[in-house]
C-alpha cells in the first residue's frame, strides 16, 4: 500500500503544530509515505527547512496551505476551511499571493480571507474541502463552481467513535454532489508521544489553563503521522489512492525558484555588467583625486580581478543595489559604511561602500566572495540609527511594497519564556512561574533547569513540576512567532509575493516575508542588510563638531590614520566612549 498525506502542520502554525517540519519530513519517509504536503495556516514559511530534509530523504514534499474563510455576508462562509496544493510554478505563485492578500488585510499575526477571494479559482492550485458535521451541497455547489474538477472532499478518520457515520455521510455527499473524497489525517505531529506538548500548546494559545479547556482540546492523540497497516485498516482503499493521484499532479519544487534583481538600476543602453564597470571606474577617478589610491596598477589589477568574478557569477546586480542604496544615503547627508568582508573588495571601495581600501591593507577579496563557495556575496551597509528609516522608506518607495520586503526572523522559545508559557497552562501559582523564570538566563540550556529549580525552591520530582520541566524542554527552539530582521531587504524584479508571502510588521510601515535568512541562503536567495548603528550617529556629531571648528566640510574619508597619538591612547586603554576598535 502507498499513500501521500495530505493535510499537515507544523510548528509554523504557530502554537497549533507540535513538531518541527524537518522532523516530520523524517517520520513520513522512515514510514514509507510516497508524499507529504506541509500545509501551515495561511503561511510557507516552514517549506524551506522541510524541502532541505525532503532532498536528504528523498521524499516528495508537496507545498500548500490551509485557509479558513471569514463571512463575506454568506452564513455558512464561517464554515468553509480548505486546503490549497501548488501543482506548479504558477500555481505556487498564485498561492503565495493569496497569503500576501489574506495576510496584509489583517493584523500581524493574522488573515482575513471571504469565498469573494477565491473567485478566480486559485489557478495552478489543488482544493480539498474539510467539511464540517454538517456539509451543505450549496458549498460543493460553489467549489465545483469556482475549481471545476481540481476540488475533492476531505475524509479525516481520527477514531473519536464516529468513524462509521463520517465515513456513510461523506460518502453520501460525494455521491450526490459528485466530487471525489480523498482521505488525510489532520497531522499535528509526527510522533503520538507530542500529545501533551500539542494540548499545552493549544492551552498557551488560548490563553487558559489546560484544565479548563474542556472540548476545545482534541479527544485524543490520533493527529500523526500514522502507520500504513493502520491507514489501510480505516480508509477506504479508492480514498486511500486518491492521494496518489492528487500527489501525481504536484510537481513543483522550491528548487525551481528563479530569483532576478531589479532591472531599474541599470540605465537603458547598459548592462549590469557594463554599467558596474563605469561606476567603479568613475569612483576609482574620484579616489585618485583625492589621493586615497597609493598604487594604481596595483589597483586596476585588483579590480579586474574582482570584476571577473562578479561577473563570472552574476553578481553585479546585487553590488548596484547596494550601491544604489548607499548613493541615495549620500545625497541626503546620512553617514553610512559598509562593514565586515566587504571591506575585502576593492569594488566596493571605489562604489563608496566602504571606506577602508583593501589595495592599500592587502585584504583577500576571497573572504568576500569565492567561486569554489559558490556563496552569494554579503554586504553589510550600516546607516545613523537616527536616519537609517529614510533609507527604508527609500527602498519601499523605489520598488513598492510589492517587490520589496523585510526578511523575517523566527522569535524561537527558549528556557525563560518557555517555563512561563508552560506553567501558566498548566495551572502554577503565576508568582511561582514568575520567580522561577526570572532565575533563568538567556543562555541556560536544557540541562541548566533542573538545577535552576532546585536554586528556586523547587522539588524537581514534584509531578506537577516533573511535568512541567519535560514539556518546558519539548518546547525550547519552538518557533513562537515571526518578526522582523534588524534591516535585511530582499527586492526582486517582479512581485516578490509570488515568490514568498509579504504580511505586516508589528511596526507602523512595515512589511515582512514569512522566510528567514537562513531560508534565503538555504534557496541562493540574496538580501541587502540597512543596519541601524548608533555610534555612527556619535560620529556624525562629532564630524559636523570638527567641520563646524575647522571651517571644512570633513566625511569618514578624512579620519587620520596612523596618527600616533591615537594608537597611544588606545595602549593606554584611554578608550571611554569607543564603540569598537577594528
Amino acid at each position: 500500500m502507498q499513500y501521500a498525506e495530505l493535510h499537515c502542520i507544523s510548528n509554523f502554525s504557530f502554537l497549533r503544530g507540535a513538531s518541527h517540519p524537518d522532523e516530520l519530513v523524517r517520520q513520513a519517509s522512515a514510514l514509507g509515505y510516497a508524499a507529504l504536503a506541509l500545509t501551515d495556516e495561511c503561511s510557507v514559511a516552514g517549506v524551506v527547512r522541510a524541502h532541505e530534509i525532503a532532498k536528504d530523504c528523498q521524499l516528495k514534499l508537496i507545498i500548500g496551505s490551509e485557509f479558513r474563510l471569514t463571512a463575506s455576508g454568506k452564513s455558512r462562509d464561517l464554515d468553509l476551511k480548505i486546503i490549497l496544493l501548488a501543482t506548479d510554478r504558477d500555481g505556487y505563485g498564485n498561492l503565495c499571493e493569496l497569503i500576501s492578500y489574506g495576510r496584509r488585510k489583517a493584523r500581524k499575526g493574522a488573515y482575513r480571507l471571504t469565498r469573494d477571494d477565491l473567485a478566480n479559482g486559485v489557478p495552478g492550485c489543488l482544493a480539498l474541502w474539510l467539511p464540517d458535521d454538517e456539509p451543505g451541497l450549496e458549498t460543493t455547489d460553489w467549489l465545483k463552481q469556482v475549481f471545476i474538477d481540481r476540488v475533492w472532499i476531505v475524509a479525516e478518520l481520527l477514531s473519536d467513535g464516529k468513524n462509521a457515520q463520517r465515513i456513510a455521510r461523506i460518502a453520501s455527499l460525494s455521491e450526490k454532489a459528485g466530487v471525489p473524497v480523498v482521505a488525510a489525517g489532520d497531522v499535528h505531529m509526527h510522533k503520538r508521544e507530542r500529545r501533551e506538548l500539542q494540548d499545552t500548546l493549544t492551552a498557551i494559545r488560548l490563553k487558559r489553563p489546560l484544565a479548563e479547556l474542556g472540548l476545545a482540546l482534541y479527544s485524543n492523540g490520533e493527529r500523526y503521522l500514522r502507520q500504513l497497516s493502520m491507514l489501510a485498516a480505516i480508509y477506504p482503499a479508492a480514498w486511500l489512492e486518491g492521494t496518489l493521484a492528487i500527489a501525481e499532479r504536484c510537481h513543483f519544487s522550491l528548487d525551481s525558484l528563479r530569483y532576478e534583481y531589479p532591472e531599474e538600476i541599470v540605465p537603458a543602453g547598459e548592462t549590469p555588467h557594463s554599467f558596474l564597470r563605469k561606476e567603479v571606474e568613475f569612483g576609482l577617478q574620484s579616489r585618485i583625486a583625492s589621493g586615497k589610491i597609493c598604487d594604481l596598477q596595483k589597483a586596476r589589477t585588483l579590480i579586474e580581478k574582482e570584476l571577473t568574478l562578479i561577473a563570472q557569477l552574476g553578481y553585479e546586480p546585487y553590488f548596484l543595489t547596494v550601491y544604489d542604496i548607499v548613493k541615495f544615503a549620500r545625497k541626503q547627508d546620512i553617514l553610512c559604511q559598509g562593514r565586515g568582508s566587504a571591506a575585502n573588495s576593492v569594488v566596493c571601495y571605489c562604489l563608496g561602500i566602504t571606506e577602508v581600501d583593501p589595495e592599500r591593507l592587502d585584504m583577500l577579496f576571497g573572504r568576500f566572495i569565492s567561486a569554489e563557495r559558490d556563496e552569494p556575496p554579503d554586504i553589510d551597509v550600516d546607516f545613523e540609527h537616527e536616519r537609517r528609516e529614510e533609507v527604508m522608506q527609500y527602498v519601499y518607495q523605489k520598488y513598492g511594497r510589492e517587490r520589496a520586503a523585510l526578511t523575517a526572523t523566527v522569535i524561537t522559545y527558549r528556557p525563560k519564556s518557555a517555563l512561563r508559557d508552560v506553567g501558566k497552562a498548566l495551572g502554577m501559582d503565576l508568582a511561582q512561574v514568575d520567580r522561577l523564570a526570572k532565575s533563568l538566563a538567556w543562555w541556560d540550556n536544557r540541562d541548566a533547569l533542573a538545577q535552576r529549580l532546585r536554586e528556586t525552591g523547587f522539588y524537581p520530582k514534584n509531578p506537577v513540576v516533573t511535568r512541567v520541566l519535560a514539556i518546558t524542554q519539548q518546547l525550547l527552539g519552538f518557533p513562537r512567532h515571526l518578526s522582523q530582521h534588524t534591516g535585511g531587504f530582499v527586492i526582486s524584479r517582479e512581485r516578490l509575493s509570488r515568490l514568498v508571502p509579504i504580511e505586516n510588521a508589528a511596526m507602523e510601515k512595515r512589511t515582512v516575508i514569512q522566510w528567514e535568512k537562513n531560508d534565503l541562503e538555504s534557496l541562493g536567495l540574496m538580501k541587502v542588510d540597512c543596519l541601524a548603528l548608533g555610534m555612527l550617529s556619535a560620529i556624525r556629531r562629532a564630524l559636523d563638531l570638527v567641520s563646524n571648528y575647522r571651517g571644512k566640510k570633513l566625511s569618514m574619508a578624512d579620519l587620520p590614520e596612523g596618527d600616533e597619538s591615537l594608537y597611544e591612547m588606545v595602549r593606554k586603554a584611554d578608550t571611554l566612549g569607543v564603540f569598537q576598535i577594528e
